[in-house]
């Protein structure tokens, strides 16, 4: 990546105050001891799997796609 198209602030600048980010980030932590509190042990693990298989199933359909518009040339 060149210099120019580099991110060299945080998103939004400074609209959002740097209390209530500590704030966001502290609610996500909290919310993320609720998840493993409320779920079973490997409820993360297969739900990120299960994103996986469905990337891979749109990527399948898109390769497809590609192979039969090619196929028409």
């Amino acid at each position: 990546m060149t210099e120019s198209t580099e991110r060299h602030h945080k998103p939004f600048g400074e609209a959002i105050p740097e209390e209530a980010r500590t704030h966001a980030k502290a609610a996500h932590e909290e919310m993320k001891k609720a998840f493993e509190a409320m779920f079973p042990a490997g409820v993360g693990e297969h739900g990120r799997e299960a994103r996986k298989e469905m990337l891979l199933a749109f990527r399948s359909m898109i390769d497809e796609g590609i192979k039969r518009m090619d196929e028409k040339k």
